[in-house]
């Protein structure tokens, strides 16, 4: 039996190697996004920078690694048997809510997992013992006063972050401006002095210092003379800042950098535990039974889980590669670092996420206590401040979301307050902790103006939301596995390591063929684009192709209504139902961008042909609302299985039919190839063709008033039909000129 223990535990350790590739594709945003955000340097650079940071925090993070032994269960109450189906419920359920979440581009906390996973396992473990054992309490299975501290802790870190990242940027900005590289020379010395003493606090004296690698007599002599390692640390770091700033060197790149490098080391020494502490508890716990046990499998406690992990450097070591392995060549990485970098940056841009009513409230409440906090203040006082703030003085490197200030802020005060948690021993989310500061200094930067904060908010909402469903599902899930296991025995146990390397394998297989099915977003790359002509020229044909595309799913999904009509088909129309959504959704996403790309076009262009460009995109928005009118009665009609339109309604509906099918094939080849030799002809048969729907529509009408036999409903429908018909022939004429004169401005003949 002690076999199947050994492939349990060989197991485990292959699912750590694996959690460290999707924990870091999670957590690499926490290191990354800022320096990758202003643009400081490029990504290889800072790829490189983060990588050493990783590894010197990998090999000094040996203490946190007692959270998984001891920091949630009692191991002295619980039998070899017992903490085994614990580790294997953990791990199983930490790859899979891990991938789940990378996979849909959303960072979530391997802190809450690991936590909440323990704490599942433990829970409904320390259950079945108590029925099974009236001797025993809960007090003696689970450690609930350190979970309670590890949990408040997290939780709490959210406000503090978010509030104490919005007042360090608000008082910055309000010292530096927007305007930041005039200034610089002035307090550039103070800002370098206090940003690297920070750091340097933060890697040498709570880092290294408390190393266990670290002679004792060192460590000693550092904590004994810290403060005045501080000061001189200052004086040094502000002085050696102010001349570097005269001879020409960008400090604040410096900062950055050296931030990137310090969160990093942060993240690999406060995080690795969440990736490979419970793997080596489990191997600590099978070499304690081995040696002690004697096939006692029930019967033999783990006391031994009681001491601090000795964990040896050359696993530490390998973890640390493994992750900066998993940060260079994880595509998923990079998915949910644009996720950050998106809701955080500083002008207008494709915003991820919608509105909700909840970020609706939330701004109009904002305003209404910030028009009343404002009239507290004298108006001299308002505009001073409000100079301050002149978002148009803003210097941004090219393709940076936000400036340099912002980075290091972000940087700077997320190590510490991640090292505050460290230093007290508490698993303090990394992804929380950065996250929130970056939302805070975004909020102080007035990066959410009023056409971006709803989505904003959203989308911060949404990332918030998605951490408290891990915390929820990591425990119900663990719980669950756990109880499953317990009472299924070996069999179970291999049934779900099984299931989890096969979720795992499907779940790489579906994301790698949807990021190979995925085009590059065309617009993404042309907002990248700095010449203007060169702009000019690509957002021409991106319009083109905009407007081609419209056309082509509204005749696609036209065609698919009618013969849904003839076949009292539900299913087509549920699927049109879905195209539908799905155009609305990339037409708002495309003019809004298209937009953007326009606001940056050579200004006597855009002025020249924006009255065209704005009456295309509005038909192709009429286009979508007319579908809709046409659809949403079909739909109902069929779904509730009312009296189908009669055959001979639409055998007469039937030439026009052609000749409307046969309009948008010539439109469509029209826009797509920009010849518009037949432009007049076009124009004049669909004027044709209004005329024969209204005829046809007097015809109905006339019909259903003298003829009492005719259905109602039906008779409705089809005159719905006929009319939103015609509409759609107007918008294609409106939108064909629009189209036209955008493409051959002057050229109305």
């Amino acid at each position: 039996m002690i076999e199947i223990y050994f492939v349990i535990v060989g197991f485990l350790l292959l699912l750590a190697v694996f959690d460290l590739y999707v924990g870091v594709s999670n957590d690499a945003v926490n290191f990354l996004n800022s320096a990758i955000g202003a643009k400081v340097a490029r990504f290889k650079t800072v790829i490189m920078v983060a990588s050493v940071g990783v590894l010197v925090g990998a090999m000094m993070s040996s203490g946190m690694m007692d959270v998984a032994r001891h920091g949630i269960l009692q191991p002295a109450s619980y039998s070899f048997e017992e903490v085994m189906v614990i580790f294997l419920a953990v791990m199983v359920t930490d790859v899979v809510i891990l991938d789940v979440f990378n996979s849909l581009g959303m960072p979530t906390s391997t802190t809450v997992s690991l936590v909440f996973e323990l704490l599942g396992a433990t829970f409904i473990t320390a259950c079945i013992k108590v029925w099974n054992d009236s001797t025993l309490s809960f007090g003696m299975l689970l450690n609930s006063d350190k979970a309670l501290s590890v949990i408040i802790a997290i939780f709490v870190s959210v406000a503090i972050a978010f509030v104490a990242g919005a007042v360090v940027q608000w008082l910055l900005r309000l010292t530096f401006t927007f305007d930041y590289k005039r200034r610089l020379k002035y307090f550039i010395g103070v800002f370098g002095g206090i940003a690297f003493t920070s750091m340097s606090y933060f890697i040498f004296i709570k880092g290294l210092g408390k190393s266990p690698y670290i002679a004792e007599e060192v460590r000693g002599w550092i904590d004994t003379n810290t403060d005045m390692l501080l000061v001189v640390c200052f004086f040094a770091t502000a002085i050696m800042s102010q001349v570097f700033h005269w001879l020409g060197v960008n400090v604040l790149r410096i900062v950055v950098l050296l931030g990137t490098f310090s969160l990093a080391m942060a993240f690999a020494g406060n995080d690795l535990v969440n990736f490979i502490g419970v793997p080596l508890a489990a191997l600590d716990s099978m070499k304690d039974f081995v040696a002690n046990g004697n096939g006692n499998f029930n019967g033999f406690m783990m006391t031994s889980l009681q001491e601090s992990a000795r964990s040896p450097l050359a696993i530490l070591a390998l973890a640390g590669v493994i992750m900066i392995i998993s940060m260079v060549v994880s595509k998923k990485a990079r998915n949910v670092v644009k996720t950050s970098v998106d809701l955080s940056r500083q002008d207008e841009g494709d915003e991820m996420f919608g509105s909700s009513r909840v970020a609706r409230s939330i701004v109009r409440a904002s305003q209404n206590v910030g028009d009343v906090c404002g009239q507290l203040f004298p108006e001299s006082v308002r505009k001073w401040v409000a100079g301050r703030f002149n978002k148009e003085e803003a210097t941004l490197e090219k393709g940076a979301a936000f400036d340099e200030i912002r980075a290091a802020v972000n940087l700077v005060l997320a190590a510490l307050l991640i090292i505050m948690g460290t230093t007290m021993k508490l698993p303090l989310s990394t992804t929380y902790v950065t996250f929130m500061v970056a939302m805070g200094s975004s909020l102080a930067d007035k990066a959410w103006g009023r056409e971006s904060a709803v989505f904003r908010i959203t989308g911060v909402l949404s990332v918030i939301g998605g951490w408290f469903i891990t915390a929820g599902l990591a425990f119900v899930a663990s719980a669950l596995v756990c109880s499953i296991i317990h009472f299924g025995g070996f069999v179970t146990m291999f049934a779900f390591m099984a299931l989890a390397a096969y979720l795992l394998w499907s779940s790489n297989r579906k994301y790698n063929k949807k990021i190979k099915d995925e085009k590059d977003n065309e617009m993404e790359r042309i907002l990248a684009i700095n010449d203007s002509l060169q702009l000019w020229s690509a957002l021409c044909e991106h319009f083109i192709e905009h407007q081609s595309f419209i056309t082509k799913i509204v005749h696609d999904d036209y065609a698919k209504i009618i013969a849904a009509i003839e076949q009292n088909d539900r299913h087509v129309l549920r699927k049109v139902r879905a195209n539908m959504q799905e155009a609305s959704l990339a037409y708002k996403r495309n003019r809004r961008l298209e937009l953007l790309a326009l606001r940056r076009a050579p200004i006597n262009k855009a002025l020249e042909r924006n009255t065209w460009f704005h009456l295309a995109q509005n038909s192709n928005q009429q286009y979508l609302y007319c579908m809709k009118r046409i659809l949403d009665p079909v739909l109902e009609h069929v779904e509730n299985s009312f009296t189908p339109i009669p055959v001979a309604y639409m055998e007469e509906f039937s030439e026009i039919l052609k000749c409307v099918d046969s309009l948008f094939i010539q439109t469509h080849e029209m826009i797509s190839t920009k010849q518009f030799a037949d432009y007049h002809r076009i124009m004049d048969e669909a004027d044709s063709l209004k005329d024969s729907l209204s005829r046809l529509r007097k015809v109905h009408i006339d019909r259903a008033q003298l003829d009492s036999n005719v259905n109602l409903r039906a008779s409705q429908l089809y005159l719905n039909l006929i009319q939103e018909t015609q509409e759609l022939l107007s918008i294609m004429r409106h939108q064909l000129r629009a189209t036209k004169r955008f493409v051959q401005p002057g050229k109305e003949k």
